[in-house]
């Protein structure tokens, strides 16, 4: 049976980020969303909330910004690469992300099968962010769950990538996962643990012949 791998985007495959800090460093507001950051990690506000905040502050986004965010973002090492084994290993490699859906699905492009974030209109933006559309860590187990009827395999054939508490309800849902320079929390909970800058490592903790 073909496996699916799960990656958890900001602090995963982004080491020691986000996309939401990585957009607001092109805008100059990184102060500004250190602290939506802090408000949204104590739980004074909600991911709902945090979006419509980050909507606000990114009145002046443009798709350039996005396109130099998404380049300038410090990435793990050899993510094609692993998305390039697993594709022809016959397996499938997703995102989901609460990060903004049109900085998530760019990596539709590096070689994932699939790319979920959190719905936000089309960039600049004209229309307002639906709440509805806003993921959140319970709302990743419906999205996988999606991605396994839609490439026919089950939750038994999953494997988690992921770094901070949005990724528990996950990592509680599928039999293997990896703790990618995760908090000491998650790292407690998931079945490898990996440190480091190099995507491939933590990919040959699930798969013994390595990229």
């Amino acid at each position: 049976m073909a496996r699916l791998h799960l990656f958890d985007l900001d602090g995963t495959l982004i080491r020691g980020s986000a996309a939401t800090v990585e957009i607001s460093r092109q805008l100059g507001l990184l102060e500004e969303i250190g602290l939506l950051e802090r408000d949204l990690i104590s739980g004074v506000i909600g991911p709902p909330q945090y979006a419509v905040r980050v909507h606000a502050l990114w009145s002046g986004l443009t798709l350039e910004h996005v396109v130099a965010a998404f380049a300038a973002s410090p990435w793990l090492t050899g993510i094609q690469e692993v998305w390039r084994d697993i594709r022809e290993r016959g397996e499938y490699c997703a995102v989901i992300s609460l990060s903004p859906s049109f900085f998530v699905e760019r990596l539709l492009g590096w070689g994932a099968h699939a790319a979920h974030g959190s719905r936000f209109p089309e960039v600049p933006f004209t229309k307002p962010v639906d709440p509805a559309g806003i993921l959140s860590a319970a709302s990743k187990v419906r999205v996988a769950d999606q991605l396994c009827t839609e490439f026919g395999v089950g939750r038994d054939d999953c494997v988690a990538y992921g770094d901070s508490m949005s990724d528990v309800d996950l990592f509680g849902a599928v039999p293997l996962s990896v703790a990618v320079n995760a908090d000491h929390l998650l790292a407690g909970l998931a079945t490898r643990v990996y440190t480091g800058g190099d995507l491939r490592e933590a990919y040959g903790l699930v798969c013994d012949d390595g990229v």
